[in-house]
C-alpha cells in the first residue's frame, strides 16, 4: 500500500484530503507544518509527498529544497494559489513532480497522485537484471541467451554515456524495463526519470504535456505551465510508442536533440535544457519512413544507440528462467507457497510461440497460480489456461468479420458521407469503448485499463462519441 505525506496548514483539507485518499486504497499521514513533514519523512519516506506553498514557519519552497535533499527520487506534488505559481513553477525546474492549483478538481488530482507514484516507483525501484528468481525485486529483465547477452552489454556500454538510446522490439519484450535500466545506471540516476506514452496521450494534448505552455496560449491556459521535458532538466526522459508520434510534436523533438532547448506553446522564448532521451517503439520505423509517417532526420537523431530487444521466440531458451521467476514472483506477491511444476508443464511451456512475448508467458502463469489448489503446477494446468487463451482470441472471429464486411460494403454502397471513412473509424472505435464500459459496469478507469489508454483520453473519447452507458450499467461516478 502506497503511504501520501499531506503537508498542509488547512485543516479542513488534511482532513478531507485524509479520506479520499484512503478510500482510494493509500495509506496518508499529514502534518500541518513543513516542520512537522520533515520529521515524518525523516523517521520514513513516503511514496509521495503532497505540499502546499504556504505554510506557518518553513515556506512550501524551503520545506520541498529539504524533502530533495533528503530523498532526490521522492516525487513532490505542490498545491499553489495563482499568486504563488511562478514559485511552484520554480520549484518544479528543481525537480518537483507536478503543481495543482487550488482549488482543484478531484479526478484530475487522483490523476496526477497515480502519476506521481508510478514515476516514484520507476526511479527507486531497481530493475534487477538476470536475478535469482527467489531474491529477484518485481521489476527484473531475465535470460540468460546470446540474445540477451548482448541486451546487457548494450545497457552497460550505453548508460553511463549522454548518447540517445532508442529500444526496439515487439510488444510484451520489456522495452521499458530497458530503458529504465539505462536510467539508473547512468550517470543522471538521481535526477527525474518521466515517462511519456506517446499513444496514450491525445495528439491535441500531447505537445502541451511535453512543452508547457504560455498563459493565453490557447483557450483555458489561464496561467504559464510547465511541461514534463523542463521538469525533466538534469534527468531522462523515456518517449515510449514514440514511432505513432505526430510528424509536428516530431519536429520539435528534433530541436531538442540537436539545440538541447524548447519554446512552450505559445511562447516565443527560447528555454534551454539538459535531459537525455531515451525513446521506444515496436513499430517498424523504416516502413513509416516509406510512408511519410516518421521524419528520416529524427530517425537518424535517435539511432545514436539501439537496443534491439528479442522476441521470446528467438530466445525459447530463457522459458525456463522466466517460469521460474515469474512463479516465484506472483507466488511471494499473492502471499503463498510456490507449488513448482512439473517437468512436463515446463515442456509444454517451452513449445508455446508466445506471441504476446514475456508479457502474454507471465500472464498465463499468474492465471494458472490463481486456480491453482497447492500442488505442483500440471500440464493439464497449462493446457487449460493456453486453450482458454486461444478460445478468446478465436471465438466467433469468422462471422464477426462476416458481420462487420457487410456493414462496411452497405456504407460504402450508400455512399452517405463525404467523410466516409473516418464516420466508420470513430463507428467503430464509439463501438469498441461502448463495449469495454459496458463489461467493466461503467467504471472508466477498469475500461482504460481494459482498452489500454489513459484515463484522460477515454473520457475524451467518450464525450467525442456521445457515448451513454446502458441504464443498467452503473456508471463511475468520477
Amino acid at each position: 500500500m502506497n503511504t501520501i505525506l499531506i503537508i498542509d496548514d488547512d485543516d479542513q483539507l488534511r482532513k478531507s484530503f485524509d479520506k479520499l485518499l484512503k478510500e482510494e486504497g493509500y495509506h496518508s499521514e499529514c502534518a500541518a507544518s513543513g516542520e512537522a513533514g520533515l520529521k515524518i519523512i525523516q523517521k520514513a519516506i513516503p511514496d509521495l509527498v503532497i505540499l502546499d506553498m504556504r505554510l506557518p514557519g518553513m515556506n512550501g519552497f524551503e520545506t520541498f529544497q529539504v524533502i530533495h535533499e533528503i530523498e532526490p527520487k521522492l516525487p513532490v506534488i505542490i498545491m499553489t494559489a495563482y499568486s504563488t505559481t511562478e514559485t511552484a513553477i520554480k520549484a518544479t525546474k528543481m525537480g518537483a513532480f507536478d503543481y495543482i492549483l487550488k482549488p482543484f478538481d478531484i479526478p484530475d488530482m487522483l490523476v496526477v497522485i497515480k502519476q506521481a507514484l508510478e514515476a516514484g516507483r520507476f526511479m527507486r525501484s531497481p530493475v534487477d537484471m538476470d536475478p535469482v528468481p527467489d531474491e529477484s525485486s518485481r521489476d527484473a529483465i531475465i535470460g540468460r541467451s546470446r540474445p540477451m547477452q548482448k541486451v546487457y552489454k548494450a545497457i552497460g556500454r550505453v548508460s553511463p554515456t549522454e548518447a540517445t538510446v532508442l529500444v526496439r522490439g515487439e510488444s510484451g519484450t520489456g522495452k521499458e524495463l530497458v530503458a529504465r535500466a539505462v536510467y539508473q545506471h547512468s550517470r543522471r540516476a538521481n535526477k527525474p526519470f518521466l515517462v511519456i506514452n506517446c499513444v496514450a496521450i491525445p495528439e491535441s494534448l500531447l505537445e502541451s504535456e511535453l512543452f508547457g505552455y504560455e498563459k493565453g496560449a490557447f483557450t483555458g491556459a489561464v496561467h504559464r505551465r510547465v511541461g514534463k521535458i523542463e521538469q525533466a532538466h538534469g534527468g531522462t526522459i523515456f518517449l515510449d510508442e514514440i514511432g505513432d508520434m505526430p510528424l509536428s510534436i516530431q519536429a520539435k523533438i528534433l530541436r531538442l536533440l540537436q539545440e538541447k532547448s524548447i519554446e512552450r506553446l505559445g511562447g516565443r522564448a527560447t528555454i534551454p535544457v539538459d535531459v537525455r532521451i531515451v525513446a521506444a517503439t515496436n513499430r517498424n520505423l523504416e516502413f513509416a519512413l516509406d510512408q511519410g509517417l516518421f521524419r528520416e532526420d529524427l530517425y537518424y537523431r535517435l539511432q545514436v544507440v539501439t537496443i534491439f530487444l528479442p522476441s521470446l521466440r528467438e530466445r525459447a531458451e530463457d522459458i525456463p528462467a522466466l517460469v521460474d521467476y515469474f512463479l516465484a514472483r506472483f507466488s511471494r506477491e499473492a502471499g503463498i507457497e510456490n507449488p513448482g511444476i512439473t517437468k512436463q508443464a515446463k515442456t509444454m511451456l517451452n513449445a508455446s510461440p508466445w506471441q504476446g512475448n514475456v508479457r502474454e508467458l507471465g500472464n498465463t502463469l499468474q492465471k494458472v497460480l490463481i486456480f491453482n489448489r497447492g500442488a505442483p503446477i500440471s500440464q493439464e494446468d497449462i493446457s487449460q489456461a493456453i486453450s482458454g487463451r486461444n478460445a478468446g482470441k478465436a471465438i466467433n472471429l469468422e462471422k464477426a468479420e462476416q458481420a462487420t464486411q457487410q456493414w462496411v460494403r452497405q456504407a460504402l454502397n450508400a455512399q452517405s458521407s463525404a467523410n466516409l471513412f473516418d464516420d466508420c473509424m470513430d463507428h467503430f472505435a464509439g463501438m469498441v469503448i461502448g463495449e469495454a464500459l459496458n463489461i467493466t459496469g461503467g467504471n472508466r478507469s477498469r475500461a482504460a485499463k481494459l482498452l489500454g489508454l489513459s484515463r484522460p483520453t477515454l473520457h475524451s473519447k467518450i464525450e467525442k462519441y456521445g457515448l451513454k452507458l446502458k441504464t443498467s450499467v452503473k456508471e463511475d461516478p468520477s
